[in-house]
């Protein structure tokens, strides 16, 4: 008989997980607080927007293997394995994890574990967390020593999510005992069979591989920015350099891509975590590193908002600026610490008029920034604008012809802050194109094609 699984929280990690973990044939119950969340969820709706997701949801909804709750009793009666897919976001108050949601889980779900199960987190904490779930499960289970709790961490990327959870680069599970991993072993049956890497460890590792991960792929991002002002203050291109040195075997090009940096809901809070439990455990030198990366990422926002007034002659105020993009990366309405918006409000506050176009992301901006301008193009955004500028790498944007812009706007300048689009193609169109780090005017190094993962 196949493993029965819940699914704790209902969120971007949760609703693909659970939906994934159908398309392998288990049986799924979703759980959330959220009393409209669930009933959307129910319905076959995604709360949200993720390339593929839709379909995969609603068509295991409409065969039953799918189904939501908001109850931990039926939870707790239905499941052999328990997945913890609640948030963990950055604390208000510090640069720690909030652990205050995933505590609260695991407390309404415990009393309820009656015969053997196994827990499995899946959020992305500080090490050691686990431990004391594992004692608080130990404590309020009245299955007890029959409770197990291991760690599985997600590695998702907004917008490759499906694809992500389907075939990983890598399965990495936590685990105490040979029954646990026999479990884990049998939900990525699949995945095993087909050649994916499994890979066991103590669950101190598993907790801190996530956030590992994160902390070096954010090291890439900024390495490269960083190299980005020393190309602006050389002559030298930066998307040339990348391209060099990206191709050595030791280094490799994915995330080595100078731009505006970083956002969203996981690396920059991840490696701030770190940050934090590294203070804590009095090995703040280790992650020391972690403060200029983070430092440099920031700056990108700061640099581009000066290049806008450059590009502006020396002010904003009174300027129209179109911004084409809000969400933090492409192929994703999330605008958690979403760069492109940090760019435009600022600029905002320094008395230019700002218009936003976001192929997806209009709502969530919306409400996040409210007092913003949207618009429903890139035409429409660029109408009158002094400068526009490229803060998210959509394709769309990618294939927008300068031409098309021609008697659109007051002043032919693009200041691509992805580094994404051509030079030569918006120069050829009467352009004056600026990116970070690279030339001001045309010469013969390639143009970069290349675009950010992060």
């Amino acid at each position: 008989m196949p493993l029965r699984v819940t699914v704790i929280g209902t969120g971007y990690l949760g609703v693909t997980h659970a939906a994934c973990l159908a398309e392998f044939g288990l049986d799924v119950l979703g759980l959330d607080v959220d009393a409209g969340k669930i009933a959307s969820l129910a319905s076959g709706a995604v709360p949200f927007h993720e390339p593929g997701l839709a379909d995969l949801l609603s068509r295991h909804v409409a065969t039953g293997r799918l189904r939501f709750t908001t109850s931990f009793a039926e939870a707790g009666e239905f499941g052999d394995v328990h997945y913890l897919c609640v948030g963990t976001p950055q604390r208000w108050n510090g640069l720690g994890a909030d652990l205050r949601y995933l505590e609260d889980a695991v407390e309404s779900l415990a009393p309820h574990l009656r015969v053997q199960c196994l827990v499995v987190g899946k959020s992305t904490v500080p090490v050691g967390t686990a431990e004391r779930l594992a004692a608080r499960l130990s404590a309020h289970a009245p299955a007890n020593g029959d409770v197990e709790l291991a760690w599985n961490p997600e590695f998702l990327r907004e917008g490759k999510a499906v694809a992500d959870t389907l075939r990983p680069d890598r399965i990495v599970v936590g685990v105490r005992s040979e029954i646990a991993e026999k479990v884990l072993r049998e939900v990525h049956a699949a995945q095993i069979d087909d050649g994916i890497p499994f890979i066991v460890t103590d669950v101190a590792t598993a907790e801190l591989v996530k956030v590992a991960a994160n902390a070096f792929l954010a090291t890439k991002v900024s390495f490269m920015n960083a190299m980005a002002d020393l190309c602006e203050e050389t002559g030298a291109d930066v998307a040339a350099l990348q391209d060099a040195i990206g191709r050595d075997g030791r280094i490799g090009p994915r995330y080595l891509h100078a731009g505006l940096g970083f956002g969203g809901g996981c690396l920059p809070k991840d490696i701030r975590a770190l940050m934090a439990q590294a203070d804590e455990l009095g090995v703040s030198q280790a992650a020391a590193f972690l403060r200029e990366v983070d430092g440099i990422n920031m700056s990108r926002r700061t640099r581009m908002v000066a290049l806008a007034r450059e590009t502006c002659g020396g002010t904003v105020l009174g300027r129209r600026i179109a911004v084409l993009g809000a969400a933090f990366k492409p192929d994703s309405d999330d605008v958690r610490d979403s760069p492109a918006l940090s760019v435009a409000a600022q600029l905002q506050l320094q008395g230019a008029t700002v218009s936003v176009y976001d192929p997806v992301a209009r709502a969530n901006a919306e409400r996040a920034f409210p007092s913003l301008h949207y618009s429903g193009s890139a035409v429409e955004a660029a109408e009158g604008a002094h400068a526009v500028m490229h803060l998210t790498e959509w394709e769309e944007f990618r294939q927008l012809d300068p031409a098309g812009l021609d008697g659109v706007v007051a002043r032919k300048f693009i200041l691509d802050g992805r580094n994404a689009l051509d030079p030569d193609r918006w120069r050829r169109a009467g352009w004056t194109y600026r990116g970070l780090g690279r030339p001001l005017t045309a010469d013969r190094s390639p143009t970069s094609n290349a675009t950010s993962t992060a």
